[in-house]
């Protein structure tokens, strides 16, 4: 995936803040928030790991769980006219629209 960084397990999203000239990494997927700067890809690491030890330490000591547990179940809302779109190739493939649909997002995610 494009600016993401995994670190410990967890992924982070990786951007860069034009405003302080540092990369700027936000852990995706806890239950709360972890955040971590740098000015390279060395520092990003460093400062993640750091970031997420604190956080996880910090989860240990209240007794919360760090990830947030997915559901596999979400609801799109979609023109009716990509919907018939999307529900003939998915017949075309000779897949059912959720199967179609999971492949899509899984290879849009692999690249």
């Amino acid at each position: 995936m494009k600016n993401v960084m995994e670190i410990g397990g967890y992924r982070a999203l990786i951007q860069f803040d034009a405003d302080i000239d540092m990369f700027r990494g936000e852990f995706v997927g806890l239950n709360g928030g972890a955040d971590f700067y740098a000015q390279d890809i060395a520092g990003l690491k460093a400062e993640g790991e750091a970031s997420l030890k604190v956080f996880l330490d910090m989860c240990r000591e209240d007794g919360v769980e760090p990830g947030k547990r997915y559901s596999g179940r979400f609801n799109v809302r979609i023109s009716p006219e990509l919907h018939a779109t999307i529900a003939a190739a998915a017949a075309a493939d000779g897949k059912s629209l959720n199967q179609w649909i999971a492949d899509e997002l899984r290879h849009s995610v692999a690249d």
